[in-house]
């Protein structure tokens, strides 16, 4: 089992196969913890797709398997792991965070008060919030 994490949150999946610094998922495996789908046109979410440069299929697609680092890399997102290889960050790319940054709006989030009831961000959209953090390192 691997963990993928991006910004829609933590997805465990089991691995397809070994490829290097590839990440290689089976199709549905793919689309579970990534929300890409496999298609004819590509790798595909909504009416995006991102098609497979021609004459290199095989360095993202071996039979029912994606190498979903390679499509990531391929869309000039950030893809990293630890060193085990058990977990994987898919993270968001410079046009996705730059939007993100210009409209001024901080991303949704929960997090637990100090007894442990869980605080949604956008519960409170429209008003004014502080927000104190801490860590012990």
């Amino acid at each position: 089992m691997v963990t993928v994490l991006t910004e829609h949150g933590a997805t465990e999946v089991a691995r397809a196969g070994e490829g290097g610094e590839g990440l290689w998922l089976g199709v549905a495996e793919a689309e579970r913890a990534t929300g890409w789908s496999l298609k004819a046109e590509g790798f595909c979410r909504r009416e995006v797709c991102v098609p497979t440069p021609s004459g290199r299929e095989a360095e993202f697609v071996r039979g029912k398997s994606v190498d979903v680092v390679a499509f990531w890399r391929l869309m000039g997102r950030p893809a990293v792991r630890d060193r085990s290889g058990e977990t994987w960050l898919l993270g968001a790319g410079a046009r996705d965070r730059t939007a993100a940054l210009e409209t001024m709006e901080a991303p949704d989030f929960i997090l637990p008060d100090l007894d442990g009831r869980m605080h949604s961000l956008s519960n409170h959209r429209g008003k004014k919030v502080f927000l104190a953090t801490w860590a012990s390192w």
